[in-house]
């Protein structure tokens, strides 16, 4: 095998990090051309511990956002002490900092939220009252639209410490990311799963983004774990959080379906009490040699600057404000 510097992989230490990490050192020593023995050293992980991590007792809207799950591990990127980063992709702001890019994005896992509960078969099915555990804005208020009569509490932490609570009756019912509770090997716990039709996902929800520098972008171990048709859908889906202005103060979902020859976008911003709901949904054709990537991301900001448009005030949570 030639020889190829190394790959230095930086990544949060939290259990599901860790797994998906792993499954992405995995596959990057074997673009590497590394069998998968010797992952570890032609691509080793490199922990690091974000603000996020740290601080577990408030919801990230109220300390500054999902860019704390990223900035200390951007900060190791531009510095050059780790060669690109793993991220959830739905934890990751609309752009990235100057000097930084998404160099590649790997197939995605099942992008729906899971419905985890000992009480009920679906959110439809709990008791009037039910207390319903999330730190995520747009769970809340999607499960509030729905559901108004429902106690929704503030539930952050690991999915261990989420699940324990659970069990321990903190909440009746609590919502997690398919893709994760999958990744962890936990995809059978959930009692059921919500239509990403009716309730859209974050964006980028269940895929996985390697960041990079930006002059780093166009090596051939990147290159080749690419997955475009992941890659369009993602597009149109962060297209949309770009024109939102989206963040942890803002309730968005989106839900990209990628045909043949069109794609298919669900796009939909709530009040964080659940009582206004502003969505959109269109679809554009994929003509011959077209960018088919711009195209989608054309899409998404075309229906989120429309709902933005619309909703205006109503779907932002005011800085220093506090979800009810």
């Amino acid at each position: 095998m030639p020889t190829q510097p190394l790959v230095r992989i930086g990544a949060r230490g939290s259990k599901l990090s860790l797994a998906q990490a792993g499954q992405m050192q995995r596959r990057i020593a074997a673009a590497l051309g590394a069998p998968p023995e010797d992952a570890e050293r032609v691509a080793p992980l490199i922990i690091i511990t974000t603000t996020g991590d740290r601080v577990q007792d408030r919801r990230l809207l109220e300390i500054g956002g999902k860019g704390l799950f990223t900035k200390e591990i951007e900060e190791a990127l531009l510095e050059g002490r780790i060669d690109c980063a793993i991220h959830s992709l739905k934890d990751m702001p609309a752009e990235c900092p100057e000097g930084l890019v998404l160099a590649a994005i790997p197939e995605r896992e099942d992008p729906r939220d899971a419905f985890l509960s000992f009480k009920a078969e679906r959110l439809e099915d709990l008791p009037q009252g039910a207390v319903l555990g999330t730190a995520s804005l747009r769970r809340q208020a999607q499960s509030l639209h729905r559901r108004p009569d429902l106690d929704v509490q503030m539930l952050r932490g690991n999915v261990d410490t989420r699940l324990a609570k659970l069990q321990a009756g903190d909440a009746d019912a609590i919502l997690l990311a398919l893709s994760g509770l999958k990744r962890l090997g936990l995809g059978h716990l959930p009692k059921s799963l919500i239509d990403p039709v009716v309730a859209p996902p974050a964006p980028g929800q269940g895929a996985l983004a390697i960041q990079t520098r930006a002059g780093d972008r166009d090596q051939a171990w990147l290159t080749a774990l690419r997955h475009e048709p992941t890659i369009i859908a993602i597009a149109a889906e962060r297209g949309a959080l770009s024109a939102l202005e989206g963040s942890c103060k803002t309730a968005i979902g989106a839900h990209a379906r990628l045909g043949e020859t069109s794609l298919h976008l669900i796009v939909e911003a709530l009040s964080p009490d659940g009582r206004h709901r502003f969505r959109r949904e269109g679809e554009v054709g994929f003509a011959a040699g077209v960018d088919r990537e711009a195209v989608a991301r054309a899409l998404g900001l075309d229906l989120g600057r429309a709902i933005l448009a619309e909703g205006g005030d109503l779907i932002a949570l005011p800085d220093g404000a506090r979800p009810d």
